[in-house]
């Protein structure tokens, strides 16, 4: 790839949304997710386009259409549907401090969509992400590396199942998906882009059937439906720029 000259303010802007968007989400959810449900995270994760659509009104100047906002509450009323009829249970609990740390991350992630969108339409995904992962780095290397050789992946009783897992964490969940959200942000809005966050508890609920931790119901095709038309109505809500 060549090799880009970033401008100081943009560096600053890359930075402060890779601390949102990449650190303190990750860290939030580390965190969080011990303390609460992920059925009630993904609940939480579906009210991120509402917090696009606010942060969008506030520093971008988007304006918030009849039409945008239906779109909205209609693909958040599929992730809820999903996320009442869900079966898994479990043996999770939900806490006060586990559902602060998901409403952060979901503000925290709808901040670095909407602080990056000029900047993603300037530079290439690796450029941003270069910044984004260096600044994530660290900040969070100090606070890591002493319980780092207490994890049990290094322990010897270690199996291939959970190195593969992590892998799968690195590369999809991280890399490629940080790398693929500024082309996204040069093509449409920040708002439409948050929309398919609306997708999450219909992946998660797919996952949990084929591995067995849930089971296939009514909900879950009539909650696809909603999420789909909802996704359609904020991409159409404008016809000539989404």
């Amino acid at each position: 790839m060549p090799r880009e000259k970033t401008a100081g303010r943009d560096i600053l802007i890359i930075i402060t949304g890779g601390l949102l968007g990449l650190a303190g989400t990750q860290v939030t959810f580390a965190f969080g997710i011990r303390f609460v449900s992920p059925v009630i995270w993904s609940l939480i994760a579906a009210l991120g386009p509402i917090f696009v659509l606010l942060f969008s009104a506030l520093f971008l100047g988007e304006t918030i259409s009849v039409k945008k906002a239906i779109g909205v509450i209609t693909g958040i009323s599929g992730a809820i549907l999903v996320v009442l009829r869900n079966r898994s249970g479990g043996a999770y609990s939900s806490s006060v401090f586990g559902i602060c740390c998901a409403l952060f991350g979901v503000t925290g992630y709808a901040a670095y969509i909407v602080i990056t969108r000029k900047v993603s339409a300037k530079y290439t995904p690796v450029t941003l992400t270069k910044w984004m992962f260096l600044a994530s780095f660290i900040l969070l290397f100090p606070l890591g590396i002493q319980e780092l050789p207490d994890q049990s992946i290094f322990s010897q009783e270690l199996t291939l199942l959970p190195i593969l897992q992590l892998g799968f964490s690195i590369l999809f969940s991280s890399i490629l998906a940080y790398c693929l959200i500024p082309v996204a942000l040069k093509r449409i809005k920040a708002t439409t882009l948050i929309m398919y966050s609306n997708l999450l508890p219909l992946a998660a609920s797919i996952s949990a059937i084929i591995i067995g931790q849930d089971i296939f119901t009514w909900d879950k095709p009539l909650a696809l439906i909603l999420v789909i038309a909802g996704v359609y109505i904020v991409t159409q809500s404008n016809s000539n720029k989404v």
